[in-house]
């Protein structure tokens, strides 16, 4: 049965409820993971209103806060710190669940500002770098404050258990495998080695956020953030490698297909969307390149799109026997977990 904000409010027309506890059913039900997700104009101006906030302590840092020194960052961190938690515990108590979210993860950005005041309170800074250059650039002595982003950003995420509160420990994650990166390599870190350690760290956390989205079927959507930074990361890494090999273009092909049908698999349009530019990409060479010259390569390309089209009509009339025949072979936990997205 679907209940809409009209059954509500026609229950507090019968006084069966009162009007607050219509709002906080409201907000009770938005905040549920098989509610299915709507666009509400409040929701734009959370999330607008949070990101400017989180921007204005990260990425829009100005030099002006050097000027408080290590102790003085650490104790501004603190204080706003400390008011993002409670606005938190405050949001989550009046079930305001994506204002909430976003209180903690400003609380999670301000962490590896705590820690850069900190290192210079103590003394232990290794050179000039100031922390606006810390979203901008790669290096080995971020790893501290990387590493404290996300032991506050599990501890923070276990606690409230709000899908957003993943999206800065995602983008730890990232910053992380980069910099690790800088410091095994050294002066040997060029673009290549870049470019590998995009694409194996995307690997990584896109296992990590499959492992995730098994672990947490039936509930919110916790996976969401790592999954999309790992697949920018792997794609972009994968993307960027150099080949003059026809062979190797075509398995860069083969890998994008297969990360469709894997996006498809699990229900993921991050996959999909990365995947069809890669193909995009690869049919841009053939007709660009290969086959400049020839009258016959967008006929033979138009057949083809029809015949996609085509498999899609077969594949709309037979999805329910072919997924069926699919899910026999996975494991039990895959099998729940596309069982569930399809509920």
């Amino acid at each position: 049965m679907n209940i809409t904000k009209q059954n509500i409010d026609d229950a507090v027309a019968e006084k069966i409820i009162s009007l607050e506890q219509s709002e906080k059913l409201i907000e009770f039900l938005k905040a549920q993971p098989n509610t299915p997700s709507k666009f509400y104009f409040t929701h734009v101006l959370y999330y607008i209103g949070g990101l400017i906030a989180i921007g204005a302590m990260t990425l829009f840092m100005g030099l002006g806060w050097e000027s408080f020194g290590g102790v003085g960052i650490v104790f501004i961190s603190l204080f706003y710190a400390s008011v993002g938690l409670k606005l938190t515990n405050l949001f989550k108590a009046k079930c305001l669940a994506v204002p909430a979210g976003i209180c903690g993860t400003f609380v999670i950005a301000l962490t590896p500002l705590a820690v850069y005041g900190l290192q210079h309170a103590l003394g232990v800074w290794p050179d000039d770098s100031v922390y606006r250059e810390y979203h901008r650039y790669i290096k080995w002595h971020w790893l501290y404050m990387e590493l404290s982003t996300l032991a506050v950003g599990v501890i923070i995420a276990w606690r409230y258990k709000y899908p957003f509160l993943m999206m800065p420990i995602a983008v730890t994650l990232w910053y992380l495998t980069m910099d690790i990166a800088v410091m095994i390599g050294g002066d040997n870190y060029s673009w290549e080695l870049r470019k590998l350690v995009s694409m194996y760290a995307g690997l990584l956390m896109i296992g990590l956020a499959f492992w995730i989205d098994i672990r947490s079927q039936n509930k919110a959507d916790y996976s969401f953030w790592i999954y999309l930074f790992g697949v920018i990361a792997f794609w972009v890494g994968m993307t960027f490698q150099y080949s003059d090999s026809e062979l190797s273009k075509f398995i860069y092909c083969v890998v994008n297909l297969l990360i469709i049908f894997f996006g498809v698999l699990v229900i993921r349009r991050v996959f999909v969307i990365f995947g069809a530019i890669g193909v995009s990409i690869y049919i841009g060479h053939l007709a660009l390149d290969i086959f400049r010259d020839s009258w016959l390569f967008p006929i033979v390309l138009t057949l083809f799109g029809l015949f996609v089209v085509y498999l899609g009509i077969l594949w709309q009339k037979n999805e329910l026997a072919i997924t069926s025949k699919i899910r026999s072979f996975l494991p039990e936990a895959l099998r729940k977990l596309l069982e569930s997205k399809h509920a």
